[in-house]
């Protein structure tokens, strides 16, 4: 339920009967405001108003309205407790505070205490450690009558969001009470001393108290109209703003109702008005009501209505009569209930919110139910804890020792608290920042989140950050992400701030949270980055309701306007980085015509454009969930379905329907695979800090991914790092052959060791993350691993993949480049070279060997979809053991198209009868001055593919951009099937394909240089 709701209602203690005092002055000035006399009426209010809170903490369908609860009990509190503070000032001319606290303390303060108590204990067992933490604060706000507070300071943190709701949520009313008699007491008691010695002294009371109360009921109104309008979590649980209700029930005892006689029919229609009017409100306010604002002067007016028809006129005893609704009020079931309200209250929501804790989120009939069995342990409260207590003689004699009785009860919570609290704090460790400097290196592509060494594990270890930490990760950006009541985005520059280029990273919280893998890429350049992010404020053009403000989100309209001006006035960016939450419509062609409205202004600038495709949202309490399973991070997994939907900007950026903005994405990463759900916790770096946002840590750890993504998107140029001793710099210009190397790996090592890292990464398992086509899209049978088993290092020079069998399963290696930008320079040649000894393995035993050497457009990193548009180039296959090889081009549409689809443009079959058993050297180039694609066998051209066997557009797309390269030996699938044999029982495993070296390199052109 939405949080400014949450806070249900609470009920009001009645007043203690007191006996009609003494007249003082005679006249009018000695009548008390409205008698001593004991109103049944208003203890049967009490019921309507509580019964209104469970209805709407239940979940009841159309009761969504219960939370007006609240506001009649505020208002039957401040008309008794002003009755009862006045007659005491009327009838001796002073007010005893120590009384008046005592008297609180003891009536309201034990039943509380017992409760948080029992929240305490019954916390630390239901509910996981994380959430104890925030638990055992909120008994300590409780406990100190500072909960609204509290949850004021959390709800308005929109970077805090996601967290379960506390079992001690409705302490916020009872904490404003509190504090209202805090406040209330003393300042009648001062203006009682002012007006002490006046002659009609019961004249001069009510007229100056109902002067103060008036002010104060119509600033505190005004501050409630303006709090509603800009911070809705302050105008429903602030003080301030609650004050004036109370004072609406002071007016009721302090003007002189009791001299008015009044028609009979108004008074009926005055109580049942009001009655009806607090019905409406219940049925016909729900989430979307804006609140307190306007709309809480309708049950506080008539609760004041119902209470106001039965004050007794002049020479009446009681104005009750047969049709009144104070005789409903009155009946005895109504006061059973009135008077099991405040240990009703107290109890019924920490039993929901602990139940749901241990069951999962639970229907309305369950939940109603639950707040049922909460009247057991209510009437157990009331029976052996608030009654005696009230009723004590010993207690009750002097103020002191009720005052020691409420001391206590304020104790025993709080040491509960801190001692549940700082043990389960030494249970999670440490909540100390995470040092970034510390952490593994990232993964710059493949499956896997980090970097993996040779023997490394990422497997064991506490996550990083611990739970503790991830609900404090944030960007360490100030505050650059600005609230939802500010307008304009301060300047906001970080790294290289005086250079004139920069990043600018656009957005939401979403784009927030990649502050720091833009500044590293920015610092890496010598650039600035500008961060302009504003808290739930979407990019596109649309208008929403912004939560936290509870009303039209005006600023995020006047912010993001602001935005986009400074970047067309301001300096050119190098590069603009947008992100945005893609949940605020469901409405496509909203979406798209408010993405372009925005996308239009930021074209405009002539900056490249980034969008980062939206990550997952969990839509749960990541870092409390693990704090729960530490050991078994996968009970935290939630549903693909739900957290991955569909980008629909993506997807038209991936259609070319949304010229000038290039997309990119780290959900293959995030959440790998084809299974139903995502992972918490991946290569043991706990992913969220919430359940929306990465924790700044996955961000860190990602940024090598991200800057491999821009770059090979063309967007940003590679950073050049400056030359050292230890690392010098790459040659920039071309060796004698006029060729420049970009790769060059020989396979050095010890034998059974992996292949480097720095320039190869594993794909695993039997498709790629996403799944878009199971077996490798080939019908392929082995399983892919990053066992040594499979690939390793010979000791002698070579690369060994190797095809192993365990009983009927096969398993084998495939590994691709990290870099995927391998790309002719403009105008010039790209060659690809690779000396490979084939399996040596022919006849039956080779059926279903597929070795390959080959590569594919780098667009296919990110999704692994586009294929075969985005080019494939076979340098080398062969099937089935034989003395033959040959080469292939793939691209334009799946079936047919200028590449002949789905067999493409192959070479057919090239004899070879030495490639078992010795080295030969395959090679492609790809030559855009002459504008074809080149096979070769040992420095023999053997296939040729020209630009003029298809469009200009399909042969761009197909080979004018990065490439990676891959090397693997598959088992099965359709083309050892189509060449006539597949693998079964005679199919020998063991035989590796040898690889002595891989080569890539550029020559001329324009630049005469790679793209990376």
């Amino acid at each position: 339920m939405p949080f400014l709701l949450a806070p249900g209602p609470r009920r009001k203690p009645s007043a203690p009967p007191l006996t009609p005092p003494p007249s003082r002055s005679g006249g009018e000035s000695g009548p008390s405001p409205h008698r001593s006399t004991f109103r049944p009426d208003i203890e049967g209010l009490r019921a309507v108003a509580v019964l209104a809170v469970l209805a709407f903490h239940a979940e009841i369908p159309r009761l969504a309205g219960g939370f007006i609860g609240v506001d009649v009990f505020f208002v039957i509190s401040g008309y008794l407790i002003t009755g009862l503070l006045v007659r005491e000032a009327i009838s001796t001319g002073r007010i005893r505070l120590g009384d008046f606290f005592s008297r609180r303390a003891r009536r309201l303060l034990p039943s509380a205490a017992v409760v948080l108590a029992a929240v305490a204990v019954a916390g630390a067992w239901l509910t996981v450690p994380l959430r104890r933490t925030d638990l055992e604060y909120d008994v300590l706000s409780a406990a100190l009558s500072l909960a609204n507070w509290r949850f004021v300071s959390q709800r308005t943190d929109y970077l805090a969001a996601g967290h379960d709701q506390s079992p001690l949520l409705h302490f916020w009313s009872l904490a404003v009470e509190e504090q209202f008699y805090l406040f209330w007491g003393p300042l009648l008691a001062v203006v009682v001393l002012c007006a002490a010695r006046a002659v009609r002294r019961g004249r001069a009371v009510r007229s100056v108290v109902a002067l103060v109360t008036g002010a104060l009921v119509l600033g505190s109104f005004a501050l409630s109209l303006h709090w509603t309008e800009d911070s809705v979590s302050l105008a429903y649980l602030g003080t301030p703003s609650r004050v004036w209700q109370f004072g609406v029930g002071a007016l009721l005892a302090l003007l002189p109702w009791h001299l008015l006689r009044g028609p009979r029919t108004l008074r009926l229609l005055c109580g049942w008005g009001g009655a009806a009017a607090i019905g409406w409100c219940v049925v016909a306010y729900d989430a979307s009501t804006p609140y307190p604002g306007y709309a809480a002067l309708v049950p506080t007016l008539a609760t004041a209505a119902v209470i106001l028809a039965a004050i007794p006129g002049r020479g009446e005893r009681n104005v009750q009569g047969p049709y009144g609704v104070g005789r409903l009020l009155a009946g005895r079931a109504p006061r059973a209930v009135g008077r099991l309200s405040y240990t009703l209250y107290l109890w019924h929501w920490p039993v929901l919110v602990l139940a749901e804790a241990r069951l999962g989120t639970l229907g309305w009939p369950a939940r109603t139910a639950l707040t049922l069995a909460a009247v057991l342990p209510a009437l157990a409260t009331m029976r052996w804890v608030e009654q005696p207590l009230r009723r004590s003689r010993t207690v009750s004699e002097l103020p002191r020792r009720g005052l020691a009785v409420g001391v206590s009860a304020i104790v025993l919570p709080v040491a509960l608290a801190l001692v549940v609290g700082t043990a389960t704090l030494h249970l999670m460790g440490p909540a100390t920042p995470v040092d970034v400097k510390g952490l593994p290196p990232g993964a710059v592509s493949g499956p896997s989140l980090l970097a993996r060494t040779a023997g490394a594990s990422a497997g064991d270890g506490p996550v990083v950050p611990n739970p503790a930490q991830a609900r404090k990760d944030f960007p360490p950006d100030r505050d650059c992400q600005v609230a939802p009541e500010v307008t304009r985005s301060p300047e906001c520059l970080f790294g290289a701030v005086d250079s004139p280029d920069r990043i600018v990273l656009l957005g939401d919280s979403h784009a927030g949270q990649w502050f720091s893998p833009m500044l590293a890429l920015a610092a890496q350049r010598g650039w600035a980055l500008q961060e302009l992010v504003k808290q739930g404020c979407p990019l596109p053009q649309l208008a929403v309701d912004s939560p936290q403000l509870g009303r039209a989100y005006r600023e995020c309209d006047t912010w993001r306007a602001d935005a986009l001006e400074r970047l067309r006035t301001g300096p050119k960016p190098k590069l603009i980085v947008i992100a945005s939450l893609n949940r605020y419509t469901t409405d496509r062609q909203l979406l798209a015509a408010a993405w372009e409205k925005t996308l239009r202004p930021l074209r405009a600038t002539g900056a490249p454009i980034v969008y980062i495709e939206d990550t997952p949202v969990p839509g749960t309490d990541i870092p409390a969930c693990v704090s729960g399973a530490p050991d078994d991070a996968a009970a935290c997994a939630f549903s693909r379905a739900e957290a991955v939907p569909a980008d629909p900007l993506a997807r038209r950026i991936a259609s070319r329907a949304v010229p000038g903005v290039r997309s990119i994405s780290v959900n293959p990463v995030l959440c790998p695979g084809d299974g139903p759900t995502c992972p918490a916790v991946r290569d043991r770096i706990l992913l969220y800090r919430d359940d929306a946002h990465l924790t700044n840590v996955a961000a860190v750890v990602l940024a090598p991914r991200l800057e491999r993504l821009l770059t090979d998107s063309g967007a940003l140029p590679a950073a050049t790092a400056p030359a050292t001793p230890a690392t010098p710099a790459a040659p920039a210009a071309p060796g004698a052959d006029g060729w420049t190397e970009l790769l060059r790996d020989d396979f050095e090592g010890p034998a059974g060791s992996r292949p480097s890292p720095a320039d190869w990464s594993y794909d695993l398992g039997t498709c790629y993350p996403g799944c878009p086509a199971p077996q490798w899209g080939t019908g392929e049978i082995e399983t892919m691993t990053d066992s040594t088993d499979n690939v390793r290092l010979d000791g002698k020079g070579a690369l060994e993949i190797v095809p192993t069998r365990e009983g009927e399963q096969w398993s084998s290696g495939r590994i691709e480049t990290v870099r995927s930008d391998f790309a002719p320079p403009p105008g010039g040649v790209l060659r690809i070279e690779a000396s490979i000894a084939l399996p040596d393995v022919t006849g039956p035993k080779a059926a279903g060997y597929w070795p390959a050497f080959w590569t594919l457009g780098a667009p296919l990193r990110d999704g692994y979809t586009g294929w075969p548009g985005v080019g494939e180039l076979d340098i080398m296959e062969s099937v089935n053991g034989r003395d033959t090889v040959f080469g292939s081009m793939h691209c334009g549409v799946l079936e047919g198209g200028p590449c002949e689809e789905p067999v493409g443009l192959t070479s057919g079959p090239q004899a070879c009868a030495s490639c078992r058993t010795e080295f030969h050297a395959y090679a492609v180039e790809v030559d855009l001055g002459a504008r074809e694609v080149r096979w070769y066998l040992d420095g023999r051209v053997y296939h040729r593919v020209s630009a003029g066997r298809m469009d200009a557009g399909t042969w761009k797309r197909a080979v004018d951009h990065g490439v990676f390269l891959i090397l693997n030996v598959a088992i099965g699938g359709k083309l050892p099937a189509a060449d006539g044999a597949t693998a079964g029982p005679a199919t020998e495993p063991g035989h590796p394909m040898r690889v002595d070296q891989v080569t890539v390199k550029v020559k001329g052109g324009e630049g005469g240089g790679g793209s990376g």
